[in-house]
């Protein structure tokens, strides 16, 4: 069983700058692909990013392409969404999520085993 732990959300500016952390419980960690999903109200859960567990090979969605940043500390259990140049639209529940042990990355939610709580991130005009 893996346990996912999100920070770091809050209240930021247009233009501004965040970094979600995400804690993992777990022995496997550094042999699970991993990946970041927001959701806003009224809409569905969306892709963000993924990283693949054999080679940090990474996958944005075009929505975010350029401006967010996902990687991964195996020695910390943690994976990262830096998020920069942030815009109102940005504005979500962000969730992050792992796939079973030594499978590729996916921008597909219902490929994930594990989700975290969610952490909130509000992008103010």
């Amino acid at each position: 069983q893996v346990q996912l732990v999100e920070s770091g959300g809050g209240l930021v500016q247009a233009g501004g700058s965040l970094r979600l952390s995400c804690a993992a419980s777990g022995r496997t960690f550094s042999r699970s692909s991993m990946g970041w999903f927001r959701q806003a109200p009224g809409k569905e859960r969306e892709f963000v990013a993924t990283i693949n567990w054999s080679d940090s090979k990474t996958e944005y969605a075009d929505s975010v392409k350029g401006r967010f940043t996902i990687s991964r500390d195996n020695a910390r259990n943690t994976v990262y969404l830096q998020m920069n140049s942030l815009k109102p639209e940005d504005t979500a529940v962000y969730y992050c999520a792992a796939r079973r042990w030594r499978l590729a990355g996916s921008n597909r939610p219902n490929e994930y085993d594990y989700w975290g709580q969610g952490t909130q991130v509000t992008v103010s005009s």
